[in-house]
């Protein structure tokens, strides 16, 4: 059975740690932010300097135990540490055990989030199979009840917490903010010779809501080491602008993602322009990327963009990283830009099992590029890289390994033959890992 490996912090290096400033090295070994508290959700470890954590949730029917366990499947195998699932009704409660067992069969043990709104204090009480199997809760402090029943019904579900010994993500969501606290804030600060303007009260509410919620849960009997927080935001500036107060008032592990990001380049660009500001400031410590998928299109997506945020930004590498020039009026053709497109299908095809292969295949580097300007440069480079002939060049594509010339490729194989070197590079330059019992 695949076992979860516990993500160890890498060397120190100078100045990562000052948030006032993100100009460190960008090299794979950078150590994240080791301010905040580590969390140990069955075996995948949040936090303390960890390498951030990738997660995801599921859009199935819970319910329906064979369609979640296909798209969590899916989900672990593009990636996702964690994968969350919505526990909304007696249906989804019975449900959860069932789902982990069917993935456990399939040598899956991807850790499960149960997402709980408005009856989680019912679900988890009535349903003590569920909350076992659960490896983490996430409660929204702003859904949990009104009033009197606000608290009694959080600590239901804390106390259920501490007798499975599971951690809790406390998420805030600004959408779904506790309308009594922040009522209580905007009458504090009408008060005030200077109010602040309704934006800046509503930030301070969600960073408010998420720490008076930890205190909460801690004086239940939670310990703080097992308490992740989240304040999710739709604007960017206001994601920012929360992460940053919060990071300054709190050692919790922190959970970074702009809600509602939206859809296609929209939500990407939205999403990374967030996070990466944040991460670059040591800032977070497990990402999810809430995309919406376009109709009938796959979950992963968010996965692999989570993925490349972190690799971009240097804090983790997943996959090999292809380089490809853009093209101008110096290529012939666009025939780089194919071979660019299928040796990028390729690694994403082939990087599952490499990965359970090769020691270290995840930083290796492949250039594939358009004419000789930068062509020769950059393929020196990389691992491995070809200079593809632009205008008025000869047609012959030479390869580099490892800054050295090795072959010379022309005709109409180019393609397979390079995909049969990056193949044998691999093999060669990447010892094998030895296979668990």
């Amino acid at each position: 059975m695949h076992r979860h490996r516990i993500l160890h912090p890498a060397s120190a290096a100078a100045g990562i740690n000052d948030r006032s400033s993100i100009g460190f090295s960008m090299t794979h070994s950078n150590p994240h932010n080791s301010k905040t508290r580590s969390v140990d959700i069955d075996g995948v470890v949040i936090g303390g300097g960890h390498p951030v954590v990738v997660q995801s949730m599921t859009n199935t029917r819970t319910e329906d135990v064979e369609a979640t366990c296909a798209q969590i499947a899916e989900l672990s195998r593009a990636g996702s540490e964690l994968v969350r699932i919505t526990v909304n009704t007696e249906a989804a409660a019975r449900a959860v055990p069932k789902i982990k067992d069917a993935l456990l069969a399939r040598n899956i043990d991807t850790p499960l989030v149960g997402d709980f709104h408005y009856n989680g204090h019912k679900l988890l009480g009535q349903h003590p199979a569920c909350a076992q199997a659960l490896s983490k809760y996430r409660i929204n402090p702003g859904n949990v009840g009104k009033g009197k029943k606000r608290d009694t019904q959080f600590a239901a579900m804390i106390e259920t917490a501490c007798r499975y010994d599971k951690a809790v993500r406390i998420g805030v969501n600004w959408g779904s903010l506790d309308q009594a606290l922040l009522a209580e804030l905007l009458d504090h600060n009408a008060a005030q010779p200077q109010p602040l303007p309704v934006e800046a009260v509503t930030r301070n509410a969600v960073v408010e809501s998420a720490l008076r919620s930890a205190q909460q849960a801690r004086q239940w009997g939670l310990a703080a080491d097992k308490i992740i927080l989240s304040c999710k935001m739709s604007v960017v500036t206001d994601l920012i602008a929360v992460y940053q107060a919060l990071s300054s008032g709190c050692d919790y592990a922190l959970h970074l993602g702009l809600t509602e990001a939206g859809m296609g380049t929209k939500g990407i660009v939205s999403t990374t322009a967030a996070l990466s500001t944040l991460l670059l400031q040591g800032i977070g410590d497990t990402i999810r990327v809430s995309l919406t998928p376009e109709p009938g299109g796959t979950r992963t997506q968010e996965v692999r963009v989570a993925q490349e945020i972190l690799q971009a930004t240097g804090l983790r590498s997943f996959a090999p990283a292809v380089t490809a020039c853009p093209g101008c009026g110096r290529t012939s053709s666009d025939f780089f830009q194919r071979l660019a497109r299928q040796i990028q299908d390729y690694v994403q095809e082939k990087m599952p099992d490499w990965k359970t292969r090769y020691q270290g295949v995840e930083n290796m580097s492949i250039a594939v590029m358009g004419c000789v300007v930068n062509g020769p440069g950059e393929s020196k480079q990389a691992n491995i890289g070809i200079s593809l002939p632009g205008a008025g060049e000869k047609p012959v594509a030479p390869v580099y390994e490892d800054g050295n010339k090795t072959v010379t490729l022309k005709g109409d194989n180019i393609a397979s033959e390079f995909q049969e070197l990056v193949d044998r590079y691999i093999r060669s330059h990447y010892r094998p890992l030895r296979k668990s019992h």
